[in-house]
């Protein structure tokens, strides 16, 4: 079997890491590696990315841009997980979910953009309303998330473990008050919204998990549907789609006190939806692990259908 050689630039961080620990064991890859001492050094860095077949990106933006640009090899494929070159020109949006455009292009892509986390949720949710017509690209979108607090990286990750901490830590927080947090534009574009979603996201004190929820008024819809049409709606855009799971209608209620909670499906690369209410008000829910289908599962899903292999091979369906 041919392998494919694999470089990691931020092999270091949580979904460096993750990333890692998938492909380490795959017999159809072979991982590059660097030397520590040499792992924030641009020269050995692009040396090594222009001898892999596939480079992940796993650094801050301007990082990311830098490491990026130094890669010359016409053969070699980029996936950035920073935020860096999601909507740039050029750059494939790495969620095949979505159309059937989305998949070829990723199919046939060299340099791909790994959507967000909260993108991930969100888009999920709000592209087949959009494409579908129940909804005009002005609707007024709100969107509220909750998350594991491993997907801010290694330094939140400390404070929330520090056996020390402040009491504070111990509660959900809001956060991007500002309404600037970085996946808004992602979100606006991929989604194709005329206006960015008035954005609330929460931290919570758990390691992984997310739960990404959009309401709806549908008497402001482009055209009113029940919770049973919406969620066949769902279901067909999404039939056959092994890392998007439309759950069945109602399967909320089956949870504890008919709740959901964020941190269900850790270790998991996909992402379910539920479709919840009543035919005046709706919400719409996705729920994933940030650092799986939220980061470094789909990560490897795009490696995987950008080489021709089974897309969800080394994944936790």
């Amino acid at each position: 079997m041919n392998k494919v050689t694999v470089f990691i630039d931020g092999a270091e961080g949580t979904t460096g890491l993750r990333l890692a620990d998938r492909l380490r064991d795959r017999d159809d890859v072979e991982l590059i590696a660097i030397a520590p001492e040499l792992r924030k050094d641009a020269g050995e860095k692009a040396r090594l990315s222009n001898l892999a077949d596939i480079v992940f990106l796993c650094l801050p933006d301007a990082a990311a841009r830098e490491s990026a640009a130094a890669i010359t090899n016409p053969a070699t494929k980029i996936i950035d997980a920073s935020t860096a070159h999601r909507i740039a020109d050029g750059w494939v949006y790495g969620f095949p979910e979505l159309s059937a455009s989305h998949r070829e292009a990723l199919r046939t892509a060299t340099r791909v953009g790994n959507p967000g986390c909260y993108a991930t949720g969100f888009i999920s949710l709000v592209y087949p309303l959009i494409a579908g017509g129940i909804a005009s690209p002005d609707y007024p979108f709100t969107c509220h998330a909750i998350s594991g607090y491993s997907g801010a990286g290694k330094g939140m990750i400390a404070k929330y473990e520090d056996p020390e901490r402040a009491a504070y830590y111990a509660s959900p927080r809001q956060y991007a008050l500002g309404q600037a947090h970085k996946h808004l534009p992602e979100m606006r574009v991929i989604a194709g919204l005329h206006h960015p979603p008035l954005f609330n996201p929460i931290i919570a004190d758990i390691y992984a998990g997310m739960v990404v929820t959009v309401p709806l008024l549908t008497r402001h819809l482009s055209r009113k549907v029940t919770p049973e049409e919406l969620h066949a709606h769902f279901a067909a855009h999404y039939q056959g789609q092994r890392a998007v799971k439309v759950m069945p209608f109602g399967a909320q209620d089956a949870n504890e006190g008919a709740m959901i909670d964020a941190n269900g499906i850790d270790g998991r690369d996909i992402l379910e939806i539920y479709v919840c209410g009543n035919p005046d008000q709706m919400v719409l829910l996705a729920r994933l692990d940030n650092l799986g289908k939220g980061a470094s599962g789909a990560a490897i899903q795009c490696m995987n259908i950008m080489c021709g292999f089974d897309e969800m091979k080394g994944l936790n369906e």
